[in-house]
């Protein structure tokens, strides 16, 4: 093996807070904050370094090579700052807090860690005896500064780096090992099942999008077998040392678990590879509610004293990690589960999780994406058209006067200082509301968030202080929102609008809203050495490359569809509509009436997709009139999705149509609901699709927002706003039909609308042969279709 394979990486910062890590969980302390301050602070960070002087240099890359055994541990990282004069040489670390500085009395330990890591490298490099180390500390609000300069011999910092790396040894000891026996036994690992067509196109095209470190979008129609052509080409990356660490990011639960079993299938082979899925905090979280200290927690109280020893009995253990292995192993070591999940994806080869964890800055891993962390992970992204709005929820943000106001209310006896900054904000906010009827886009809104830079300082001592906890909880939130505000602020940039919105409701809010996430995906994206946007509805891709990509350069590939044509029917009534001038009870007897002849010409389970409940309710109603009327041994069940189900609700939703029965199912379900997305109901457990409506979203002011911006730009934006989006989700109902090569079913679109031409070019390819048909000939069309061997 050459020496690259031979050398384990890890930033200065990542080793000293692993390592020197101590204490309780505890998000009630004023220094679970300033991490983000570090996010907010690059501007007055990059103005501090400027004042320093000509003999200071800034962002000095740093890097020490570590004999350990037979291999090396390489640390690197970049100081804040070097000064060399006739005082001698010192290293400068900068850090930006929200806490006042009045009470600090020395640097915190981790962050004396760091610049004493740096001192030592650079001592070591350029022969010093002795080497100074400042903390530079500022406050945002105020920009005051306060420095702690310490001296260091050489010998004192040898010491104690010595002393650091020793504890380090064993995990880096472990990646090695672990890395050859996963390397070796990945070797042997052939793709476990006959290609399909065009499959191993597919398998060749990921493995050469990985190896030129490229990005590769692919629309691959349902039975292609997307999940395993895109895993194991990235599990022979990983294998050749090509890539680092597999992520399979996806929007959806049931998605993850057909990636578990890929990998579990792949094992089968004897193939040795640790992988972990995460679960949200919600769920994996043991206490009643999630308060995150020691006196609410017994799991957050010691938490840093024992997670390491946690981590490594886990990983020295188990390859298949998942949420019930983390939580015995949390309860076995008094540790918080879902941390400990965090932590153990560090050392695994592959991490199965939500989006959430690679592109929200409030959620994704800081582990992997923060300084120092570029490696050449590889992205799988699963379900990929769910990204588009997903990356627009994360990187906008909104504030309401209303949340202002009431935290006014809340803390003005307490804290008349927090209250004085509320009002000051709530009154700017009172001016924008004035001046808006509906919406209205703003140029800027620098003048509030200096004012909220203001209540930030405030909010921070008054949590150090507020022991009502509905009281603190409360400020807590407004907190995260105006915290999340002002990160998203700092990132503003053409790919932005401002705006400003009365809500039907009465609340007034102000909204950053990213309008094309592709530039923000791009930042977390720019870590991996390759990435894989696959679903199988990625149309156009044009569309989704604009919004999840900033290089038009982009490879796309369009996997043909496995399944036989003739085992579809693809139909289309071009007498219906859902037109808001067109509804009334006469047209919703019309799509009754289709619904009735569909399920009654053959027997078997069905769903129907309706643009919104209220429809779903009016055709519902006019649809069990007409099932009155049909005999015993032709009635029809029927189950409804509600607006508001739980989970067990929406399981039990499901497990009706795994049930045997004599008569027809037909279930009752929302366009772009759950259930018309990463359902697999195979064989005769449904037969039949109806989709009512085109999909389009309704009107709003935010979807009006991204039509004027993409027209601004040349670009379609109705298009981009309205119809590629509605259209996907009519595909996405669609492909609940016809799931494996011996399925067979029916798709019925139910609106004239899709006879329209800007419809019909995004439809696939696979939908070149829809038929269209009314009332009148329908039936006719069904037993050609189901009867097929008669027409012979």
């Amino acid at each position: 093996m050459g020496e690259e394979e031979q050398m384990i990486k890890i930033s200065v910062r990542n080793l000293v807070e692993f390592i020197l890590r101590e204490g309780d969980i505890d998000n009630r302390r004023a220094s679970s904050f300033d991490k983000d301050a570090m996010l907010l602070g690059g501007k007055i960070h990059r103005k501090i370094q400027r004042q320093m002087g000509s003999d200071y240099r800034a962002e000095v890359s740093l890097k020490l090579k570590v004999p350990c055994d037979d291999f090396f541990i390489q640390i690197e990282g970049r100081a804040d700052g070097i000064q060399e004069n006739d005082m001698g040489v010192m290293i400068d670390e900068i850090k930006s807090i929200l806490k006042s500085l009045d009470h600090m009395e020395e640097p915190v330990g981790v962050h004396l860690a760091q610049a004493k890591c740096y001192a030592y490298i650079y001592a070591k490099e350029h022969g010093l005896s002795q080497i100074a180390v400042q903390m530079t500390y500022c406050q945002m609000e105020t920009e005051e500064i306060k420095r702690f300069r310490q001296e260091f011999t050489f010998g004192e910092l040898e010491q104690w780096f010595q002393h650091l790396i020793e504890e380090y040894k064993k995990w880096a000891r472990y990646q090695m090992e672990w890395k050859r026996i996963r390397n070796q036994s990945i070797k042997s690992t052939e793709f476990p099942f006959d290609y399909r067509n065009g499959q191993k196109e597919l398998v060749t095209s990921v493995y050469r999008t990985i190896l030129r470190k490229k990005k590769l979008f692919i629309q691959a129609p349902t039975g292609v077998g997307k999940t395993m052509a895109t895993i194991f080409p990235a599990v022979k990356a990983v294998g050749e040392s090509i890539g680092d660490k597999i992520f399979y990011l996806t929007a959806k639960t049931i998605t993850r678990t057909v990636a578990e079993q890929a990998f579990l299938t792949l094992k089968a082979q004897k193939m040795r590879m640790k992988v972990i899925t995460l679960t949200a905090k919600d769920k994996m979280c043991f206490c009643e509610e999630r308060l995150c200290n020691p006196e609410d927690c017994p799991f957050a109280k010691g938490h840093y004293d024992r997670i390491n020893d946690a981590v490594y009995n886990l990983i020295m253990n188990r390859d298949d990690i998942g949420r019930e292995t983390l939580e015995e192993q949390a309860r076995n070591y008094q540790v918080c589960p879902f941390e400990l999940g965090l932590d153990v994806s560090l050392w695994v080869d592959a991490v199965i999780c939500d989006y959430n964890y690679v592109f929200d800055p409030n959620a994704h891993l800081k582990r992997f994406f923060g300084e120092g962390s570029k490696e050449d992970y590889l992205f799988l992204i699963d379900e990929a058209h769910n990204l588009v709005e997903r990356g627009r929820e994360i990187y906008s943000a909104t504030l309401y006067k209303e949340d202002l106001l009431a935290a006014k209310k809340a803390v003005k006896i307490r804290s008349p200082n927090l209250a004085k900054r509320l009002e000051e904000c709530n009154k700017q906010f009172l001016a924008l509301k004035r001046e808006c009827e509906t919406y209205q886009v703003l140029e800027n809104v620098s003048h509030i968030v200096l004012k909220l830079m203001n209540i930030v300082t405030e909010i921070e001592k008054f949590l150090e202080e507020c022991e009502d906890g509905e009281l603190r909880q409360q400020i807590l939130e407004l907190f995260f929102s105006i915290r999340m505000f002002l990160y998203i602020y700092d990132r503003l940039d053409d790919n932005y609008v401002i705006y400003s919105e009365l809500e039907p409701a009465g609340r007034f809010k102000v909204k950053l809203f990213c309008v094309n996430p592709a530039a923000n995906l791009e930042e977390y994206l720019g870590y991996g050495r390759g990435t894989i946007f696959f679903s199988a509805t990625l149309l156009p891709i044009v569309y989704y490359k604009k919004l999840l990509s900033t290089n038009p350069e982009d490879y796309a590939v369009y996997a043909e569809s496995a399944f036989p044509t003739e085992n579809r029917c693809l139909l289309l009534g071009n007498d219906v509509s859902t037109k808001y001038t067109l509804r009334g009870p006469e047209m919703y007897q019309k799509y009754a009436r289709y619904l009735l002849n569909i399920v009654c010409q053959r027997r078997g389970n069905y769903l129907v997709f309706f643009p919104s409940y209220r429809f779903l309710e009016d055709v519902r109603e006019a649809f069990e009139v007409l099932a009155n009327d049909l005999d015993s041994e032709d009635e029809i069940e029927t189950v409804v999705q509600s607006s508001y189900m739980n989970e067990e609700a929406r399981e039990i939703f499901l497990e009706t149509f795994e049930e045997e029965r004599k008569n027809s199912l037909l279930g009752f379900c929302v366009l772009g609901g759950v259930f018309s997305e990463g359902i697999d109901l195979v064989e005769d457990k449904l037969i039949g699709a109806m989709i009512v409506g085109t999909g389009l979203p309704q009107v709003c002011n935010d979807r009006e927002i991204l039509k004027n911006y993409f027209d601004a730009k040349g670009m379609p934006g109705f298009d981009y706003a309205y119809l590629y989006p509605g259209m996907n989700k009519v595909q996405q109902a669609a492909g609940r039909v016809i799931r494996t090569e011996e399925d067979k079913g029916i798709i019925l679109l139910l609106d004239e609308r899709f006879r329209q031409n800007q419809y019909q070019c995004v439809f696939p390819r696979e939908w070149k042969q829809v038929e269209q048909v009314n009332l009148k000939n329908i039936l006719r069309k069904l037993d050609e279709f189901w009867n097929a061997d008669r027409y012979l």
